[in-house]
């Protein structure tokens, strides 16, 4: 059973910063077709919602992880080009050829399946190559083999072959030799799949920091994840807002309890922190089940009674203690994360703070909080 939602945490995305983001995106990658990837719930903003604001904002393809969330965009109306990736054996792609979807095959069994399963039209098909992630895709000694069945599929007239494609391992780190060294690799793969007879209508590379940070990786299409919710993909080169992104996603809630401490006083479990001085703190009704990550304990902040305040001791399962302004009673406002527009911590925040990226910081985020959408053509929760 899902949780109930509580009364005092939310989760509100704003799909106009999104709508923004997709435009802002189409600007500075200048020409390419553009995928937003919407997988994982739209990286925890909603993906239906998330769907539909990139299509408003001209976005040509949505990209997602499983057969099942493309078949979930299809069921909610969404009739636009879709690609999905990631498919176990045994398989049964006959939903996801009958809705239209785009799949991708890493192997020449992965092809035979989706070949399998067409009905009175081919299959769209996508190949995927690994050029050094070595993680999804075809390695590079299958490749002749892979492109030669899916040509010979092709003549069949059971697939149609509408991508070659590859995923970058370094992109947000635009002087590592690996960008190079798979971009050659991509190349190569392209040439070889021509000489088998392919001619897909797009070839592409780049995700997020591959389009904005490597415009030689663009070819005919990228694929914009964490840049479309207006986080930017690569840290330590640019900025959100130097790239002109504006994050969708703020955390909020309200205080649930507030007390003065003496010094001396021990915080949470473990007590990992002490207090030095008489200390006014604030009850969040937020822990790690609702996604905030443990890791933040005693380092995180977080906006309370309009200042910083910053996590006092371990975060718990349900609740975390900050150190909150003298007053702040029970109902004040709290904010997690946000924009920062207002002082508030952001999620790229949060990432450092809890040494990791800020895709899982606003992925993991769920849980127990009420979600709600902003937008002129959208208003509503869940």
């Amino acid at each position: 059973m899902t949780a109930p939602p509580s009364p005092h945490a939310e989760i509100v995305v704003d799909l106009d910063a999104v709508r923004h983001n997709v435009r802002r995106l189409r600007e500075l990658v200048d020409g390419p077709a553009l995928m937003v990837v919407v997988k994982a719930d739209g990286y925890g903003h909603g993906m239906l919602e998330v769907g539909r604001a990139a299509r408003q904002a001209g976005a040509e393809w949505l990209g997602v992880a499983t057969p099942e969330e493309a078949l979930a965009l299809r069921e909610a109306g969404d009739t636009g080009r879709i690609l999905c990736w990631l498919a176990g054996p045994g398989h049964d792609y006959r939903p996801t050829v009958a809705m239209d979807v785009d799949a991708t095959a890493a192997t020449t069994h992965q092809l035979a399946a989706i070949a399998g399963a067409t009905t009175d039209r081919p299959a769209r098909v996508q190949l995927k190559v690994d050029t050094g992630l070595s993680r999804g895709g075809a390695p590079r000694s299958t490749w002749e083999p892979l492109f030669a069945a899916a040509r010979a599929e092709e003549q069949r007239g059971r697939v149609r072959v509408t991508g070659v494609w590859s995923h970058f391992a370094c992109s947000d780190e635009p002087d590592h030799p690996a960008n190079d060294q798979q971009e050659k690799a991509f190349r190569e793969a392209l040439d070889l799949a021509a000489a088998a007879g392919l001619r897909p209508e797009l070839r592409h590379l780049a995700n997020s920091a591959g389009a904005l940070l490597r415009p030689s990786s663009r070819f005919d299409m990228v694929r914009v994840g964490i840049a479309s919710y207006g986080l930017t993909p690569a840290p330590a080169v640019v900025s959100s807002r130097e790239l002109g992104l504006r994050p969708a996603m703020t955390v909020r809630g309200e205080v649930v309890l507030a007390k003065d401490l003496p010094a001396g006083e021990g915080v949470s479990y473990g007590h990992t922190f002490v207090t030095e001085r008489p200390t006014h703190v604030a009850l969040v009704p937020m822990g790690y089940g609702d996604g905030i990550p443990r890791h933040a304990s005693n380092t995180a902040e977080v906006l309370v009674g309009g200042r910083r305040g910053r996590v006092l001791g371990r975060v718990c399962m349900d609740q975390l203690v900050v150190e909150a302004p003298p007053g702040v009673q029970a109902g004040a406002d709290i904010v997690v994360l946000g924009p920062g527009d207002d002082g508030e911590p952001t999620a790229q925040e949060w990432a450092d703070w809890c040494g990791t990226i800020s895709y899982e910081i606003v992925t993991r985020i769920g849980g127990r909080q009420r979600r709600s959408w902003v937008g002129r053509s959208w208003k509503g929760t869940r």
